[in-house]
């Protein structure tokens, strides 16, 4: 079975075709670098640059598998999670293409499709795992039974952790998108400059939830309060919104973020591992690609941790074809009249 899978949920406008679920036979993904003049993706001018690649992206896709549009057998296209107008675009471009060749279509949830991506082109992970997603708009601890069966145990009770990233890299003039150029400048920069808080959630909360208001204030607003040696001379303690800080102090800056940033995800996702017995755990979404949250994980003994390939953490058509295949293999359609939703919807809540 060969699926054209199509995802456009923010800036990048992808497609791809994989074959039985596992092979991917090509996968384009073009982004939108526009966003970088404004440090943050504007919905408006997503949505209209889908519009305008759209049909490109497919027909690329389509001359990478070496294949034709009667040579494939079913369509997949995110509906949710995502800004609204970019992902009517891939999923109107999506039902038209189908319902044109006659072609069984399904409609896939974002957070689900990355969290399949580690099953592509490797030997899949046998179920049930510890999943970790984490995203520019999510961050998510769930137990996975099944490529559609999850079950949230932690989330962010504010901010998502990409969004964190995004946000502390805009302040300081770091570069977008935030999380790489936090990643790459981390490198050269002391973790242990700032000593910056991690969060303590109140009484009642659920144990595995995660918080980053309270880290990206600290960056941002309180930057002093949590300084571990003095300031440089030559370089101002706290760079105005949207300044590049100093090349020694910036670099401190990301790297003590980033180890705070990291340090709320691990918190609580070995606390998950160690209530639940699960040894395994699967990371999917943009966050997946930190190099430093790679570097924790795989310094686990007593957890085997699998990250898709680079290319598969960010939005791709692939993981949206894989986990499309999945579900039109099962005999599962969705009808012409579904729409896109911006929300996270259909997962189920557990608490201890």
């Amino acid at each position: 079975m060969k699926v054209l899978g199509i995802e456009s949920s923010c800036d990048e406008c992808a497609a791809a075709v994989v074959e039985d679920g596992r092979k991917i036979l090509s996968n384009v993904v073009n982004t939108q670098t526009v966003h970088a003049a404004y440090n943050g993706v504007v919905p408006e001018i997503a949505s209209r640059t889908h519009t305008e690649w759209i049909y490109a992206v497919v027909q690329q896709a389509l001359d990478g598998a070496g294949l034709g549009p009667g040579d494939i057998d079913g369509v997949a296209a995110t509906s949710r999670p995502g800004l609204l107008g970019s992902l009517l675009v891939g999923l109107s471009f999506a039902k038209a293409f189908a319902w044109a060749r006659g072609l069984p279509f399904i409609a896939v949830n974002h957070m689900l499709a990355h969290l399949y991506a580690s099953r592509l082109e490797q030997a899949p992970v046998p179920y049930p795992f510890l999943g970790l997603l984490v995203s520019g708009g999510h961050s998510l601890i769930c137990r996975v039974d099944d490529f559609d069966d999850i079950t949230v145990l932690g989330t962010t009770v504010d901010d998502a952790a990409g969004e964190a990233f995004d946000k502390v890299s805009k302040h300081y003039g770091f570069g977008y998108p935030g999380g790489a150029a936090i990643d790459r400048l981390a490198r050269s920069g002391d973790p242990e400059a700032f000593n910056f808080p991690l969060p303590n959630l109140h009484k009642g909360q659920h144990p595995y939830d995660l918080s980053y208001s309270g880290l990206k204030t600290a960056v941002i607003n309180q930057l002093e309060q949590f300084r571990r040696r003095p300031a440089p001379v030559a370089s101002p303690p706290s760079p105005p919104a949207g300044a590049a800080a100093g090349a020694g102090e910036g670099a401190d800056i990301a790297a003590s973020f980033q180890r705070a940033a990291v340090e709320i995800l691990l918190r609580s996702l070995f606390r998950a591992a160690g209530d639940t017995g699960l040894g395994v755990v699967v990371a999917g979404g943009g966050v997946a690609a930190n190099s430093y949250l790679r570097e924790r994980l795989a310094a686990r003994q007593d957890l085997r941790c699998v990250f898709p390939p680079l290319e598969l953490c960010g939005d791709n058509g692939a993981m949206v074809a894989g986990i499309g295949c999945r579900y039109l293999a099962r005999g599962e359609r969705s009808p012409l009249t579904v729409t896109a939703s911006a929300r996270v919807e259909g997962f189920k809540r557990k608490y201890p």
